[in-house]
């Protein structure tokens, strides 16, 4: 399967849009995992702390693969304090070592629930296949994906870069997304688990219907506060939070205080399983799905009668679904 072609490939720069992949699995230790990454993509392995690892100097630049829980970790604020005091050098020492090896057992402890997650750096659209030969030696080594324990719910994170920062062009993203959730949704399969857990929940109802009402004009401020306000959470299906930190960085942290909020020019795109033990499932495919958001935002007539059509369908009891009809317009396609 090779990487279908969104609508505008290339930044404005002339490069090949990148997008940051992560993927999250059990059963294989960070240490085993950043090796594999070694194998297939060259670099150094360092050792941040027991639980995190970073491959540097790969051609796409530094994976990161660790335990996906900041408490298997040092806390920089914590080693800070204590170096920057110069009083009773001796306690502080003691006190960063209690801390370093108190982590680390956190870690030994949780690793069997806890997934391992692979952060990795941009990658070239068209070049997203070769992330595959990784997910295949992964599972070759006996990593879990989210279809084998009711108590896994792994996802696999695509962080396409924007292919424009207007606040025209993130709405109509936005509301291309809203239009089609319910058919990604279906297609993509969503694991029992991860429907139950809020790792990506759906838009709320009420907050699809303003964003594609065609007399809601914001400004990027307040498409800011209007998403906030309505989805408090970086759980949801697609979370803009990374990208208006990006945009806006100095409005955000007053409407949602959360460090795990990295700024970046990119839609965090949260839906998909971690299913690489499927034998027809891969990256490229999972990019392809998001292509299709991409396609119809680009679109810009075909996007306002599709909106329209989905605020009348929900604006009352049609005895026709939803996804019925997204099924009918993307078997057309």
């Amino acid at each position: 399967m090779k990487p279908q072609a969104p609508p505008v490939p290339r930044t404005t720069e002339g490069h090949l849009r990148r997008v940051g992949v992560e993927i999250e699995f059990a059963a294989l230790a960070p240490a085993a995992a950043a090796a594999l990454v070694q194998n297939r993509f060259g670099g150094d392995i360092h050792q941040l702390s027991p639980h995190r690892f970073k491959v540097e100097g790969t051609r796409w630049g530094d994976f990161t693969v660790e335990l996906d829980s900041k408490y298997a970790h040092p806390d920089d604020k914590v080693l800070e304090k204590t170096q920057a005091s110069s009083s009773d050098a001796e306690w502080h020492r003691l006190r960063a070592e209690l801390h370093n090896r108190t982590r680390a057992l956190i870690g030994d402890a949780v690793s069997g629930v806890v997934p391992t997650e692979i952060v990795c750096p941009p990658i070239p659209w068209l070049s997203l296949g070769e992330l595959d030969s990784l997910f295949d030696a992964l599972r070759l080594q006996g990593a879990r994906d989210t279809r084998e324990s009711l108590l896994y719910a792994f996802g696999l994170h695509l962080n396409p870069e924007v292919p424009g920062i207007d606040t025209a062009s993130v709405l109509a993203h936005l509301r291309a997304y809203m239009i089609l959730a319910e058919w990604l949704r279906e297609e993509i399969d969503i694991d029992i688990t991860r429907e139950v857990l809020p790792h990506a929940n759906p838009f709320p109802r009420d907050y699809a219907l303003q964003v594609l009402d065609p007399g809601y004009r914001p400004d990027l401020a307040t498409l800011i506060k209007d998403y906030a306000v309505a989805n408090p959470s970086r759980n949801r299906e697609l979370d803009l939070f990374p990208l208006f930190a990006f945009l806006q960085p100095d409005e955000l942290p007053q409407l949602l205080g959360d460090e795990r909020i990295k700024p970046r020019p990119t839609y965090h795109y949260r839906l998909p399983n971690a299913q690489f033990a499927q034998p027809d499932w891969s990256v490229v495919a999972e990019w392809n799905r998001w292509v299709e958001v991409e396609r119809l935002a680009a679109d810009e007539a075909l996007l306002a009668e599709r909106g329209g059509a989905y605020l009348a369908h929900h604006h009352r009891l049609p005895m026709m679904r939803w996804l019925d009809r997204l099924r009918g317009w993307m078997k057309d396609a």
